[in-house]
C-alpha cells in the first residue's frame, strides 16, 4: 500500500515537473525564493499593526516568531529523522528525467516541504487574524500558498505529498498558533484596563 502511494506519488511529480517550460522557470524561481516576499510580508505586519494595540502587536510578533520557528523545526525532523524520502533529484530513478530549474537541490532529504509548511502557517494564522477587516484575505493567503507549494514541485525539488503534507501541517501550526494569539490577546487586553 505504502509503496504504490510512494509510486503514484512519484509518477504524479514526474507529471506536474514536466509540465514546466523555459518561458516560466524565471517566474516560478523567483516564486520559490522566500526572500522576494520581504515586502509582502512587511505589509502583512502593517496590516497587523494597523488592526492591533502596539502592546498586543509586539507580542504576536514574538506568536509568529514562535510559529515558524515551531513549524520549521518539525519540519526538519520528519525530513532528517523520521522519514528520510530523498527528494526527486536524489532519486536514481527519476532524475534523469525530470526538469530541476533550481541549480542546487537543497538537503537530500524532502518530507515535507518546509517552503509549504511555512507558507501555509502564515496564510492560516494571518488570514484568521485579519479577515474581520479584509474579508477575501484569507483566499488570497491560501492561493498563495498553494502556488508556493506548487512551485516547489515545479522547480523539482519536492513531490507532490512533500507539499500536501507539509501544507496540511502549516494550517495545523497555523490555527493552534492562532488560537495561542486569542489567548495572549485577551491576557493582554485584561491586563491593561
Amino acid at each position: 500500500m505504502l509503496e504504490q502511494l510512494v509510486q503514484l506519488d512519484t509518477e504524479l511529480f514526474v507529471y506536474l515537473n514536466s509540465l514546466g517550460t523555459e518561458t516560466w522557470d524565471g517566474f516560478w524561481m523567483f516564486y520559490t525564493t522566500k526572500y522576494n516576499w520581504a515586502p509582502f510580508y512587511a505589509l502583512l505586519l502593517f496590516l497587523m499593526y494597523k488592526k492591533l494595540n502596539t502592546k498586543v502587536f509586539w507580542y504576536t510578533l514574538i506568536v509568529i516568531i514562535l510559529m515558524i520557528v515551531f513549524t520549521d523545526q518539525i519540519t526538519n525532523v520528519f525530513k532528517k529523522v523520521l522519514v528520510m524520502r530523498l527528494r526527486p533529484c536524489y532519486n536514481t530513478e527519476i532524475n534523469d528525467i525530470i526538469r530541476l530549474v533550481k541549480r542546487s537541490c537543497g538537503g537530500q532529504y524532502g518530507y515535507f516541504s518546509g517552503h509549504s509548511s511555512n507558507s501555509m502557517a502564515v496564510a492560516i494564522f494571518m488570514g484568521m487574524m485579519l479577515k474581520s477587516k479584509f474579508r477575501f484575505i484569507p483566499i488570497l493567503l491560501i492561493i498563495w500558498a498553494i502556488a508556493m507549494g506548487y512551485s516547489r514541485i515545479y522547480i523539482g525539488v519536492h513531490y507532490p505529498l512533500d507539499v500536501l503534507s507539509g501544507m496540511l501541517f502549516g494550517a495545523f501550526s497555523g490555527y493552534l498558533f492562532y488560537r495561542i494569539f486569542l489567548k495572549v490577546q485577551s491576557k493582554v487586553e485584561s491586563n491593561s484596563h
